[in-house]
């Protein structure tokens, strides 16, 4: 799969990661529902950590489709509430 974080890049990112970063995900989407902002941005940053540690970071001159699509660290609350699903950030 791969992921673009906006304004960093992309990464390819092995589908086997995706039940990690949907907990991270979960929480996310808890602490937006709660208007709990330090969560929120904690978490945001856990989340496009894990992204990055756990992905292959692709060369800045490719352009692969992404199938993902994830806030960059410094997105508001409302920013992320517009990338939002029904499932979160990530689907499934």
């Amino acid at each position: 799969m791969i992921v673009r974080i906006m304004g960093e890049g992309q990464v390819r990112l092995a589908d086997g990661h995706l039940a990690e970063l949907d907990k991270l995900d979960e929480e996310l989407l808890a602490e937006m529902e709660n208007g709990d902002g330090p969560g929120f941005r904690r978490t945001l940053h856990s989340l496009l950590s894990r992204v990055r540690e756990l992905g292959e970071p692709l060369p800045d001159d490719s352009l692969e489709p992404s199938e993902l699509i994830l806030p960059s660290p410094d997105a508001s609350l409302q920013e992320v509430r517009e990338l939002l699903s029904d499932d979160g950030l990530i689907p499934g």
